[in-house]
């Protein structure tokens, strides 16, 4: 709560006056040389809304002028800069921060509790050497901070706002307007909501939940489940040998075997226990740089897993696709020794490459024939006359008396060029009976 400048009582004496502002290098600016007007209990803060010393200058050309919207005190409490209220050390909003490094909160939001708490904070800030944040001693290092760390100054933070006059068609200045002439954004997208009490207790802010989904896209290296692997893939070595991989990964644990490929260019490091493998590959998991270039790094196979991996990828079932027709019946009769599956319907012929004759057993019968050829008696080609089939039929005996009539066989005509008739066998016959 702002108080009365004339006022003498005791938070009027703990006004804050001090001489140069808390900023980071991207609030600075990129001119070293930059102008600041300072203004003695100019403005109240955003947080804690008692009186501080205002601060007002231009990062650079073609740059809007800049303030100062937090006290130090407030700013201390979170390692902040006054002005875009951002990590100073990382240059990431607060919620990102905390989510990182597990800290909590504890900054009261009520108007009595506050001004008490920073009442008491900022006398343990006075009594302490540094004068440091707090909150500062918290700043471990941590992946994802590091991966998510703006390394460099974002000057175009810093840039004009959007001409409103513009955006409706009525901006006269033309190129002499110091406001962007540019579209604005949609006014639908969450980063177009912003404040500062969000940002600075970390609390629904649109710019850390985009920076948190962020790192939950990015890659990593899950441990496998066989607990028996102790082995990490190095790829992109380059020049690197042997004892360059050793010097680095003897830190995380005790090493066992180091095999080098150099026609591959990688390597494979193999640790005595799982824990220490773990811990190389957190540590080092697309954050190694050596030799200037940075490694790839991936958890071993076990030769075992492999092979069985390669059994169950050959016997991988697809699911069937629908709208085909079910599997074949099966018949009883399978004479060709088919596979299941491939034995034809009962009701189709087989195909021609299967229809060939057995190579034992008796011919297949015939097919009958169109016309009934006639009978002839026998003819005897020695006499020239026809045999009597009753006459001629032979007496045998045999040693017991008995006796047997063998008849004549009669010719048999399989196909119709065997006829007789065909060939003339008929009329020379009736000839030689004349």
């Amino acid at each position: 709560m702002a108080l009365s400048k004339t006022t003498n009582t005791y938070n009027r004496q703990n006004w804050e006056d001090l001489d140069f502002p808390i900023l980071c290098q991207t609030c600075l600016g990129d001119n070293p040389y930059i102008r600041m007007t300072k203004e003695k209990y100019g403005k109240e803060c955003k947080i804690c809304a008692r009186p501080f010393t205002v601060f007002r200058w231009c990062p650079g050309a073609r740059m809007r002028f800049k303030k100062t919207e937090i006290c130090q005190t407030c700013s201390k409490l979170k390692n902040v800069c006054q002005t875009c209220l951002l990590d100073l050390e990382y240059g990431l909003p607060i919620q990102v921060r905390d989510s990182a490094l597990k800290i909590k909160d504890d900054v009261p939001k009520s108007d009595v509790n506050k001004e008490y708490y920073i009442q008491n904070m900022e006398r343990e800030l006075t009594k302490s050497d540094s004068g440091t944040a707090i909150n500062s001693k918290a700043h471990e290092q941590n992946d994802l901070l590091m991966r998510l760390a703006r390394t460099a100054p974002y000057y175009k933070r810093n840039r004009p706002h959007v001409c409103s006059f513009w955006v409706k068609g009525e901006c006269r200045r033309g190129e002499e307007c110091p406001y962007r002439h540019e579209k604005p954004t949609d006014p639908d997208d969450p980063l177009a909501d912003q404040n500062i009490k969000d940002r600075y207790y970390g609390v629904n802010d649109p710019v850390a939940d985009k920076l948190l989904k962020r790192a939950a896209a990015m890659p990593s290296l899950p441990p496998p489940e066989d607990k028996s692997i102790t082995t990490l893939y190095i790829g992109n070595l380059g020049n690197l040998n042997e004892s360059d991989i050793r010097d680095h990964f003897y830190q995380y644990g005790e090493i066992r075997s180091i095999s080098m490929v150099p026609k591959q260019q990688c390597a494979f490091v193999q640790y005595t226990t799982r824990a220490a493998a773990e811990h190389a590959a957190d540590k080092t998991f697309n954050k190694l740089i050596l030799g200037g270039r940075r490694l790839t790094i991936k958890w071993g196979r076990s030769q075992g897993r492999q092979g069985l991996q390669v059994v169950n990828q050959n016997l991988e079932t697809f699911e069937p696709v629908p709208g085909l027709p079910g599997a074949l019946p099966e018949l009883s009769n399978n004479f060709f020794n088919l596979e299941p599956g491939h034995i034809p319907l009962p009701n189709m012929p087989p195909p021609p490459s299967l229809m060939v004759p057995p190579m034992f057993g008796p011919p297949p019968p015939m097919p009958p024939f169109f016309f009934t050829p006639p009978q002839l008696p026998p003819f005897n080609p020695t006499t020239g006359a026809a045999v009597n089939v009753a006459a001629s039929s032979s007496v045998t005996s045999n040693d017991a008396g008995s006796s047997t009539v063998a008849p004549t066989a009669k010719p048999t005509v399989h196909y119709p060029s065997q006829d007789p008739s065909r060939l003339g066998a008929t009329q020379l016959h009736a000839d030689r009976q004349e």
